[in-house]
């Protein structure tokens, strides 16, 4: 238990620092509770921002997929990462604090609205981006669990363990706000960075350097193309270029970028980004491939032998036995599994309060869902102008509470897989709005019902995905199986980390028709007033 209770200490730490900047800086109204007054300054900012994106998906799913499959992980996802998300945030992020500046929007959803001239369509968006936001949420709490219930070996239970988390997060988001969420992700973000190469030092050093450990994967087939590309499709590794277009996309990371007290922030953002992805992705995918030949860890070797038996495709092996094999096989917990083993005891507690700082990023998407619900909904229909900006403050803390709960109870019933839960769901989803984003920004001609289309066309997608993949069972590693063949092409297929469509991960056609149709509604649809649209885009005076 005492790795369980250095993260417990560090928990308390968290939540203090989270209700302290509260206290220290109170501000009783709406713009000082959900954008911190805007005025965070640039190392909080910059530190916040990442933070808030990289969450248990980095660390614990970006290793349990490169154990599955291999070095490959770094290029789908880290690689297009540090090169879109930067240049996303500085032409699209930047615009928005702009807007925000000018206008005085705390949420995308009131730009949409005042971009588009459009009410209940707003409303339409502002769902959908909750329902989307869900799921990231839900990778926290099952992170967290994850995490107490691996450090402690097994004593603190999966389901205590992520109850605790969102005790902890929706604490300090209920008391703190914005600027409580801010510093406590600043602070867990230094925390998290470090882990990284403390990690990778500790474990090389305990298994006598890593040379041996790659050697030994180089000697066989099975294990060998963990370093190459093999085990990925070009067109899967392409459709991994669309995911990054999602962050920018995300209704925490657009409100985020509205607390920056000045636009040139963005600047030493757009420079260190690439460099803080560089410092935690590697190391974890890293590890996560070296895992591979670690048998002498009970925990990673019961998972070898579980994908083992998988992989000899024994018709005996029934489809309930293969889908506890396939949970058993699962590598979230890699990591941890090698902190436990290899890291002393007390050290082992450190670096466990390392991987929650990622887990526990939840805080800025729980914050996000409770900005919108107040402002979009709550505000936008009149329940500011009859009980006041402060009941609008207090709505938004009771949501903080119903979301956090809401995300807990699916949690404990979520199968594992992160790196595939939110690449499904959370992350294509986002990105097929991306256009929509793009639309309202730099696009004149775009029309509400433009973006009324692509909000139905994104959520009858994702709607789609979910019933197709829970109606059909999943087929073994390596495996898939055709649904729909036309001419002899195969136009979806089930796999067993999700759903292809003609080879591609589904948010390549989800995004592509997204954007098309934007254009195509928007041509014939009429154009918001000519005053609305001189806010946005306003013409040179002929002097």
């Amino acid at each position: 238990m005492i790795p369980a209770l250095v993260v417990f200490t560090y928990l308390g730490v968290v939540l203090y620092i989270g209700i302290f900047a509260f206290r220290r800086y109170e501000q009783r109204d709406a713009e000082g509770y959900f954008l911190a007054g805007r005025s965070l300054g640039p190392a909080v900012f910059l530190l916040s921002l990442f933070g808030t994106n990289m969450t248990a998906f980095t660390i614990l799913g970006s290793a349990g997929h490169a154990f599955g499959n291999g070095i490959v992980t770094y290029g789908l996802m880290a690689s297009s990462s540090a090169l879109i998300i930067p240049v996303t945030l500085f032409l699209i992020g930047t615009r928005m604090w702009a807007l925000g500046q000018r206008h005085g929007f705390i949420t995308p959803v009131q730009m949409f609205r005042d971009r588009w001239e459009c009410g209940h369509i707003g409303t339409a968006i502002f769902s959908l981006q909750a329902v989307l936001l869900v799921p990231y949420i839900i990778i926290a709490v099952m992170g967290g669990g994850a995490t107490l219930e691996a450090v402690s070996g097994g004593a603190v239970p999966y389901w205590f363990g992520g109850a605790v988390v969102v005790i902890v997060v929706m604490s300090y988001v209920f008391f703190g706000g914005m600027r409580g969420t801010a510093w406590v992700n600043a602070f867990q973000t230094v925390l998290f960075l470090s882990f990284g190469a403390a990690v990778l030092i500790l474990i090389g050093s305990s298994i006598g350097g890593y040379p041996q450990a790659i050697e030994s994967l180089l000697g066989t087939d099975a294990t060998s193309s963990l370093l190459t590309r093999q085990r990925v499709s070009p067109r899967f590794f392409f459709s991994y270029t669309f995911i990054p277009l999602s962050t920018i996309v995300f209704p925490h990371i657009m409100i985020f970028c509205l607390t920056a007290r000045r636009m040139r922030q963005f600047k030493k953002t757009v420079i260190f980004y690439p460099i803080c992805i560089l410092a935690i992705w590697l190391p974890c995918v890293f590890l996560g491939v070296v895992a591979n030949t670690m048998h002498d860890v009970p925990g990673i070797a019961a998972k070898l032998d579980a994908r083992a038996l998988l992989a000899t495709g024994d018709p005996s092996i029934t489809a309930a036995q293969a889908s506890a094999l396939q949970q058993a096989a699962a590598g979230d917990d890699v990591i941890i599994l090698m902190l436990e083993h290899y890291a002393p005891v007390w050290m082992a507690g450190i670096l466990g309060a390392g991987i929650m700082a990622a887990v526990m990023a939840s805080d800025s998407q729980i914050l996000a869902l409770s900005t919108m619900f107040t402002q979009d909904v709550f505000a936008h229909y009149g329940g500011k102008t009859r009980f006041g900006e402060r009941a609008q403050v207090q709505t938004g803390r009771l949501f903080v509470v119903f979301i956090a709960t809401v995300a807990y109870l699916i949690a404990l019933r979520a199968p594992p897989g992160i790196f595939n839960l939110a690449v499904q769901y959370a992350f294509s989803g986002y990105s097929a709005l991306f256009p929509l984003l793009i639309g309202a920004l730099f696009w004149k001609g775009s029309t509400k019902w433009g973006a009324l289309a692509v909000t139905l066309w994104t959520a009858a997608s994702i709607t789609a995905i979910a019933v197709f993949q829970a109606v059909s069972s999943p087929p073994l590693p390596g495996q898939a199986v055709p649904y729909w063949t036309v001419g002899g092409v195969d136009v979806i297929t089930r796999t067993a980390g999700g759903t292809d469509v003609l080879g591609f991960l589904p948010v390549v056609p989800m995004t592509i028709i997204s954007a098309l149709l934007l254009v195509v509604v928007s041509w014939v649809t009429p154009k918001p007033r000519t005053a609305t649209l001189e806010k946005y885009f306003p013409t040179q005076s002929a002097s």
